[in-house]
């Protein structure tokens, strides 16, 4: 397999042809089981040098291309009886300082780190990372919900992949509060991450 590919299909059947340990990342995005049809519009954001409505990071202006809809039925009798076989084959696959996310939300998230737990091993989850967004529908009726949950796990809980000094850098919130060249420098992100398009 190619150094670096994305793969975009059922993951369960192609990850039942990679052999073991063969993966330095995984990482699972699955239906997110909320009982609704769906519809989900697909958007191309493109970087607009001519002024485009959206600004993300670093101020960089962009605009939203649609490329159309497509619509299916999110619901699972068995949510983990579909995600279970997925987690075990990923697992297998894993390299050993290999990491692996799953990206679920509130209603998925607590059953799925005690199966995560029970396949890697509760002593190899590193951390949850809080996506928070502030897009989209507010409900009258709750809370509105504006974040994603994504549960790290890795092969081995101390000898892991982990680029510490080639992560981007945010900038501080109040950077009047350390020295110009901290300030300069930013900082590392933290386990909440901010996305803004």
């Amino acid at each position: 397999m190619p150094i670096r590919q994305i793969v975009l299909q059922d993951n369960l059947e192609f990850l039942k042809t990679l052999p073991d340990g063969s993966v330095d990342l995984i990482y699972i995005d699955p239906p997110f089981n909320t009982g609704k049809r769906q519809e989900r519009r697909r958007m191309k954001v493109e970087l607009d040098r001519e002024g485009g409505a959206r600004i993300g990071f670093g101020g960089k202006r962009y605009r939203a291309v649609d490329l159309g809809a497509a619509g299916w039925d999110d619901v699972f009798d068995d949510f983990l009886g579909f995600l279970r076989p997925r987690l075990e084959q990923a697992h297998r696959v894993l390299a050993p300082t290999g990491s692996f996310f799953l990206h679920v939300d509130y209603r998925e998230v607590h059953y799925c780190k005690v199966e995560l737990d029970a396949i890697f091993g509760r002593a190899c989850f590193q951390n949850e990372i809080i996506w928070a967004y502030d897009y989209g529908a507010r409900s009258t009726k709750r809370w509105s919900t504006k974040h994603d949950n994504i549960l790290w796990y890795t092969r081995d809980r101390a000898e892991y992949t982990f680029h510490f000094d080639e992560m981007d850098r945010i900038p501080y919130m109040a950077p009047g509060l350390v020295g110009k060249e901290k300030a300069a420098r930013g900082k590392t992100p933290t386990d909440v991450w901010w996305h803004t398009i």
